[in-house]
């Protein structure tokens, strides 16, 4: 439950809710895969890529949570076979934050098919495997305890084996590998910042944010039962996030934690998990290993196990969900679109 169905927005419409966000070293250089249209949302929901939205990747290379580059994709509606036409476009500088640009187009193509371009740029979009895993019960019980301001009440074991709440379901990926080249120039230094969007066109000729999404399990830890929240965080941009968000998530990491006694300073605790997880942002180091762990954030790979590390840094103990990587249905793989293929 990283961001599956984080919002009412969202849940109305699962093509526009960004299930995870993924940053990482690939074979050429940085992969951001964005991952929506999760099954989870039930066998009634619209499937595939939403064809009157749009879906971005925004980069911050300056450290002022605002985006200096963009890669935004637009789908047709799907054929008879349920294929859909792809257009990913790139927008710099203030076009980058502007929603009426038009941005460069580098790449067309159509999804299930890699496309590529000279420099090592390539692009897949499709029905993959869901490479998140989350205990139903403990996801529950730490969004419970951040909306109550009570200790994390984990249910007795049953005895039974742990399934993953998204086992067996499927997710419509979007995989980018970018060349160093293609993200350097737009940094001061190898560091950037990455988040996803999601908007929807309006009647009025506009767009409308419905989902943002950057570091793992920030809307399901602390507006999992606050609908009203989850929203909040989906349309505030990065640059607003500490002072619309930081007392809020201060204080509540703050009720938490003391409540569990791990900490002699509750407040001061929930200062330093607000900066952590403020700007909702995910950061990463251009041509390193990614480490999504509990001293720090390094991109995402595939198979980190984010909820844990999020539990744990959120209630200052180490708090297990009782499952691995292993709980997925099928591993990604080590070369491109790195996603598991829908079995």
């Amino acid at each position: 439950m990283s961001h599956h169905l984080d919002s009412p927005a969202a849940r109305a419409d699962a093509r526009l809710n960004i299930s995870d966000l993924y940053v990482f070293r690939g074979e050429r250089g940085t992969v951001l895969t964005m991952n929506v249209c999760s099954d989870a949302a039930g066998p009634e929901a619209p499937k595939g890529f939403h064809p009157e939205a749009r879906y971005e990747f925004k980069i911050d290379g300056t450290g002022d949570a605002v985006e200096d580059v963009a890669f935004r994709l637009r789908f047709d509606a799907q054929d008879a076979e349920g294929s859909q036409a792809v257009e990913l476009c790139r927008l710099v500088g203030e076009e980058a934050s502007d929603d009426m640009a038009e941005g460069t187009v580098l790449l067309t193509g159509t999804t299930g098919r890699v496309v590529g371009a000279q420099g090592g740029l390539r692009l897949w979009a499709g029905r993959a495997g869901d490479p998140f895993w989350m205990n139903p019960a403990v996801v529950e019980a730490v969004g419970q305890a951040f909306q109550h301001g009570t200790d994390v009440e984990l249910p007795a074991p049953d005895g039974d084996e742990v399934t993953s709440l998204f086992s067996g379901k499927k997710v419509r990926s979007i995989v980018l590998e970018l060349p160093d080249d293609a993200l350097l120039p737009f940094t001061r230094s190898r560091d950037i910042g990455v988040w996803g969007v999601t908007a929807l066109a309006t009647d009025a000729g506009g767009w409308h944010r419905v989902n943002r999404c950057g570091l793992p399990m920030v809307s399901p830890i602390f507006a999992q039962f606050d609908d009203e929240l989850a929203e909040k965080l989906n349309r505030t941009e990065p640059a607003d996030d500490i002072p619309t968000f930081g007392a809020e998530i201060t204080d509540r990491v703050a009720a938490v934690v003391g409540v569990r006694g791990t900490t002699s300073d509750p407040h001061h605790y929930g200062q330093e998990v607000a900066d952590r997880v403020l700007p909702d942002i995910l950061p990463y180091t251009i041509g390193t290993p990614a480490a999504f762990g509990f001293a720090s954030f390094n991109g995402r790979a595939l198979n980190d196990n984010a909820g844990e590390v999020m539990f744990s840094l959120a209630t200052d103990s180490a708090l297990s969900i009782g499952l691995t990587k292993d709980a997925v249905d099928a591993p990604p793989t080590p070369y491109f679109p790195y996603v598991a293929a829908a079995a």
